[in-house]
């Protein structure tokens, strides 16, 4: 019998899967050990979260959320994330530029640069700065002589929150600009274009969804972010607890209630980020296809 002709798609059309052979209860088999796995590890944890909060009331829930402490860690959280994301778009979209439009020496260690923390434990990023910033560290006699105080304040949590979140949009950008290529920048440069012309004409409409891909996931963590903020910031009350610091704090305090319905706040952070993910994923898909159909 001879082998069945591969199905190759059309102009214009993204190819598909190829058709699944297995058994019918293979299938099934494997969607319901899926749907456990996310049922167990995803909705039923996101499920009791909300079910905590809410358990004494919707009083007893606000009165959490507007608690003096509570207003504190949700606006340092919203400072750390607004100083921190814009900082790590003009770095990732440098960076993208740079490696995929250039050829240059020290090109994969910049690469390898931009993925350390990835690699790199949270709480150890955040002892670095305790070694650099710290009253015994490299700059800590000079900081402290000029009474600039880094560590255990807003530009500590701020700088620890930078580290861990800087791979977020370059990542995002970096493939997609390789992908994309440079032709389109040369024809505007040859055109008589500048080079600020060609990036916010040409470069910026053709990564645009991407772009903003990597700042939700950049925020999102930013946002999120434990080990490095809880490092640094010296976990003083109403001064530099962010939203997950706070959280801990009233867990430990037995004040439960109060503890899951500062964390709802993040359940509905990751609601929504999910809800920003799969609608920019689906115009990454349709620009995708429509590059692919005009080419």
């Amino acid at each position: 019998m001879s082998a069945p002709t591969p199905v190759v798609p059309r102009r214009g059309e993204l190819a598909s899967a190829p058709n699944i052979l297995e058994p019918l209860w293979v299938r099934g088999l494997l969607i319901a050990v899926a749907l456990a796995f996310l049922t167990l590890f995803l909705f039923v944890p996101l499920v009791a979260v909300f079910a905590e909060a809410l358990k004494k009331g919707w009083d007893v829930y606000a009165s959490a959320i507007v608690e003096d402490d509570a207003i504190s860690a949700i606006k340092l959280t919203l400072i750390t994330a607004a100083i921190a994301v814009p900082l790590n778009l003009v770095f990732g979209v440098a960076a993208s530029w740079c490696i995929a439009k250039f050829e240059f020496r020290g090109k994969s260690f910049l690469l390898t640069l931009i993925d350390l923390p990835f690699s790199v434990s949270p709480v150890i990023s955040g002892l670095i700065y305790v070694l650099l910033f710290g009253a015994q560290g490299w700059f800590g006699p000079w900081l402290s002589a000029h009474d600039i105080k880094i560590l255990f304040a807003v530009p500590g949590i701020v700088l620890a929150t930078i580290f861990v979140t800087f791979p977020f949009v370059a990542r995002e950008l970096i493939p997609l600009m390789q992908a994309q290529g440079s032709e389109e920048e040369e024809a505007a440069l040859v055109l008589g274009a500048s080079g600020w012309q060609t990036f916010f004409r040409v470069t910026l409409p053709n990564i645009k969804w991407g772009l903003l891909y990597g700042v939700i996931l950049c925020n999102a963590r930013a946002m999120g972010e434990f080990g490095a903020v809880s490092v640094v910031s010296g976990h003083i009350r109403g001064e530099t607890n962010t939203v997950p610091l706070q959280v801990e704090i009233l867990y430990n305090e037995y004040n439960f209630a109060a503890a899951f319905a500062v964390a709802s706040l993040l359940a509905l952070l990751a609601l929504v980020t999910l809800a920003l993910k799969s609608f920019i994923a689906w115009r990454l898909h349709e620009d995708y296809a429509g590059q692919t159909s005009e080419h």
